[in-house]
């Protein structure tokens, strides 16, 4: 045993430094387990793919040996929170614990500083959208004279989806560099001299990816420094990774193009160049894609995609993006010929020469490795380009110096090789370890199917799903999260719970995803006997231990949508490598989705609960079994009044819910619930 593995063992043991340091503290063998995979992978400069169940205590078991260690370290996590949590609450206790002097940093994208420039044009600028707009920019200005970090995530309160943020933060395109009259105050600068300087740098997915596409955040320069690269909630490492390593154009950035330019022409160059009559030609060339390639934006809900093919054949592409090329050469011509004014004249030149460059290359065929299509969304069109994978990407970055690289998270697969993750990363040679939880799952946690349920493609399928979980929550008095795997079947369950609680005569509080913010949504369901109703953005990420939450229902099982672009492409990929794509492909996505759906109602040691998935494809096909099995061990129950009588006794009703029709005339509420 090396001796970093030893000195891991010993800080994990009964009274060892965290024993000492934490009340209540007890060893946990997986625990102690991946942190000594981690240790071996650090000691030799491999690579280590972990899956780590519920409880294990991931984030100290690569934590403890990366302190210990002593080397220089890049943490990546799924979000800004967790990266914040990891900043301020994880590493912080662990370095007094352990008595570690490592200086640590926080890096995160530049849209997430301050960038003072801009909010100072933005002041002296008249298209300001509205009062509020105006009041919320003299927040901001007061903020920043008090903030050292110019994190935004600080400001109390502040609306994410405000349109000043954008004012008053910069992107790579506008961003003016050293040449910004700002740069030696400038909090992006800070940030990044901040993390050149530290032992352990913690970022984002994104802001990693990102930086490896476009070399705007500093972690380009600061990885060949690194000997450990530790990669948390590594599942969705693809999905950023796809999203970031595309290309796109679309009459968002256009408006936006037009609308700095029209500010800096009359700031910096007024009557110099029509900058009224060039950003009148951006304007209209955002329209024209809109129009000529969506249609009428009213109708629009949600985001949608359409097939490359089908938006290339229809002959109205190469003219629109002919004509987008030319008018933003000529705004770029016009620009760059007044770029000695200011600075910001000059980048907005390079930006219309970008995207000019961009749209040029929408004309050209797309390569065998990548896939694109047409993304409508309630308020702007984009043409997107997206590698299939990340393979490409991390295999030259592992391949650039020696060094150690851990991804881990609690769902990387549904086999030993977890395959589901390391294909599609290139990591199929790396040492694989799956260590499960240390819950009692089979003492205090149930999995229900019902066996008698309507077929998940059946019309009255979403409102029976609402009826039995309106049985579910009276027999708690609350307590149940229903997860849906669409937004469609989302408002069609709640309106049928609610509809089902009033028959109950129960009065519970139903929350729904979009009726407001996801926190206020997780803490009213906290404080509130209620049911909360959610779709994507609930199956994962959300923890609400103890009995808060104690019936988990999920709607159907989550495969792919077969007609998402990004899917048809990979599944095309798969048969051409003479592989099954139902198997390889969308049974190993809804594996790892329902591992995090369920993962959503075990949350410690002491947490009881039941899971329903209403799917009665688990008990009839074939690979019902695969994906049961995917699922923490929980005992399993065969019918409905069982289900009930368990959730009776985790916690008697004053009223106890009363047998109820759920489902069709012949099935009584317990079979459907």
């Amino acid at each position: 045993m090396s001796d970093l593995a030893q000195h891991v063992e010993l800080t994990f043991a009964p009274h060892g430094p965290l024993a000492r340091a934490q009340a209540g503290y007890h060893p946990r063998e997986p625990q102690l387990q991946l942190a000594q995979a981690v240790a071996q992978a650090i000691e030799d400069k491999t690579t280590l793919v972990a899956e780590a169940g519920t409880g294990v205590g991931k984030t100290f078991a690569y934590l403890v040996p990366v302190l210990l260690a002593g080397r220089r370290a890049l943490v990546s996590t799924a979000t800004k929170n967790l990266q914040d949590q990891l900043f301020s609450r994880d590493l912080p206790r662990l370095r007094e614990a352990l008595g570690q002097p490592a200086v640590v940093a926080l890096l995160k994208g530049r849209g997430s500083y301050l960038c003072r420039h801009r909010m100072l044009q933005a002041r002296h600028d008249a298209l300001l959208p509205d009062p509020s707009a105006v009041r919320t920019l003299a927040r901001i200005e007061q903020w920043a004279h008090a903030t050292s970090t110019g994190d935004m995530g600080d400001i109390d309160g502040l609306d994410e989806r405000s349109e000043v943020l954008g004012l008053v933060t910069s992107t790579r395109e506008n961003c003016l560099g050293s040449e910004c009259p700002e740069y030696q105050a400038c909090h992006v600068m800070k940030a990044r001299r901040e993390a050149m300087a530290a032992d352990i740098v913690v970022v984002n997915h994104h802001l990693f990816f990102a930086d490896l596409a476009l070399r705007d955040s500093g972690v380009a320069e600061l990885l060949p420094s690194v000997e450990v690269a530790v990669f948390d909630e590594a599942h969705q490492m693809v999905e950023a990774g796809v999203q970031f390593l595309g290309r796109a154009i679309g009459s968002g950035q256009l408006l936006d193009l037009a609308h700095d330019l029209l500010s800096a022409g009359l700031q910096h160059a007024k009557g110099l160049a029509p900058w009224q009559d060039i950003a009148t030609a951006l304007d209209t060339t955002a329209r024209e894609l809109r129009l000529q390639l969506a249609g009428d934006f009213r109708e629009v809900r949600t985001t949608l995609k359409q097939p490359w093919e089908d938006v290339a054949s229809a002959g109205r592409l190469d003219p629109l993006l002919e004509r987008c090329a030319e008018r933003l050469l000529l705004a770029a011509e016009a620009l760059a010929a007044h770029a000695g004014a200011a600075p910001d004249l000059g980048r907005l030149a390079e930006r219309a020469r970008e995207l000019a460059m961009l749209a040029g290359r929408f004309q050209m065929p797309v390569a065998a490795d990548k896939v694109r299509w047409l993304e409508i969304s309630p308020h702007q069109v984009r043409l997107v380009e997206s590698p299939l994978d990340i393979r490409a990407i991390l295999t030259e970055q592992r391949a650039n110096g020696a060094r150690a690289w851990v991804f881990t998270s609690a769902t990387l697969g549904d086999d030993e090789g977890l395959s589901w993750f390391s294909e599609s990363c290139g990591l199929e040679e790396a040492r694989k370890l799956r260590v499960g939880s240390p819950f009692d799952y089979a003492r205090n946690a149930r999995v229900y199917v019902p066996p008698r349920f309507p077929s998940p493609q059946a019309p009255e399928h979403p409102t029976q799903v609402g009826r039995a979980a309106a049985h579910c929550a009276a027999a708690l008095g609350g307590r149940t999260f229903v997860l849906t795997t669409t937004l469609r079947a989302l408002r069609i369950v709640a309106q049928a719970l609610e509809t089902e609680l009033a028959a109950l005569g129960r009065p519970l509080t139903v929350l729904v995803q979009g009726t407001m913010a996801k926190g206020s949504l997780l803490e009213r369901f906290r404080s509130t006997p209620s049911v909360l109703v959610g779709s994507q953005s609930f199956w994962e990420g959300v923890d609400v231990p103890g009995d808060a939450l104690q019936c988990v229902m999920i709607d159907k099982l989550p495969f792919p949508p077969p007609n998402d672009p990004l899917v048809e492409a990979r599944v095309r990929q798969l048969k051409a490598q003479g592989r099954n794509a139902f198997e390889a492909y969308f049974v190993a996505e809804a594996a790892v989705a329902l591992k995090q759906g369920a993962g959503r109602l075990i949350r410690t040691e002491t947490d009881q609960g039941l899971l329903v998935i209403c799917d009665t494809r688990l008990l009839s096909a074939r690979y019902g079994r695969r994906l049961l099995a995917a699922l923490p061990p929980m005992s399993t129950l065969d019918n409905g009044e069982q289900a009930l009588g368990w959730l009776r006794s985790l916690q008697a009703p004053p009223a106890p819910a009363r047998a109820a029709d759920l489902t069709t005339p012949a099935t009584s509420a317990s079979d459907a619930a």
